[in-house]
């Protein structure tokens, strides 16, 4: 769109469809990492739910950019 010279509103508008629809991706990504990976960590064994856990406070971490 930029290369094709588009009026600016509507690439704007274009960019947050895309970023909107990425973070339907990652909050999906994230629940099914809780639901399934972590959940199953967690009854299987405490040190690998503990494991898990750290693994989403990062994973939590990166995706708010903190």
């Amino acid at each position: 769109m930029v290369g094709e010279d588009r009026y600016c509103i509507g690439i704007l508008t274009q960019i947050s469809a895309v970023t909107r629809a990425l973070q339907e991706v990652t909050l999906g990504l994230l629940d099914d990492h809780v639901r399934h990976c972590v959940h199953s960590a967690v009854r299987a064994d405490e040190a690998e739910g503990d494991a898990k856990l750290d693994e989403l406070t990062l994973a939590l971490r990166r995706t708010l950019r903190l």
